[in-house]
Parts: structure tokens; sequence; C-alpha cells
């Protein structure tokens, strides 16, 4: 597993003790964790989930009116210094 893939699973077994029932997804260039937030969580909830995606590189909610709070992180995966990285247009 790559360094964002163990701090995105960080952050989910966090989340978890939360009690909340977070996703992880890897991407090419990050790895995201999603989790559905219920109304009814605590403040102390709230405190500890906010502790977790702390260590994420980004982290926001998106609230609807249809499909509740969905809460997600971002970190980015860490790109190689040497070697043609990213093709043309990238700077090494």
């Amino acid at each position: 597993m790559s360094a964002s893939g163990n701090t995105a699973a960080a952050i989910a077994v966090r989340l978890s003790a939360a009690g909340l029932r977070p996703r992880v997804e890897e991407h090419t260039r990050f790895t995201t964790v999603e989790a559905e937030v219920p109304d009814t969580l605590s403040a102390d909830s709230w405190r500890e989930v906010l502790d977790a995606v702390a260590d994420a590189d980004r982290f926001g909610l998106v609230a609807t009116s249809l499909n509740g709070c969905t809460l997600w992180a971002v970190v980015r995966k860490t790109v190689p210094t040497t070697g043609d990285v990213g093709g043309p247009g990238y700077q090494r």
C-alpha cells in the first residue's frame, strides 16, 4: 500500500472509531476517504472526525437536502522526483 493509502487507511480507522462507515478509494494521483455523517453525530464525535481528517491534504463536507452530509478527505500521492514525471508540461 502506498504512503497515501496508509494515511487514508488511518483516517478511515479513526472515522470508524467515531461511528462512521468510511469508504477508501485509490486513484492515480490521490486516495480518497468518504463517509456519510448522520444528523445525530455528537459534538465529541465531530471533534474526533475533524481531528482525523486534519491528516489529509484536503477535506470538506458536502451537505444536501436530498442526500444528507458526506464528509470527504483527499491524500495526495507523492510524485517521483526523477525521470519523466507525467510527460511534457510537468516540471521536474
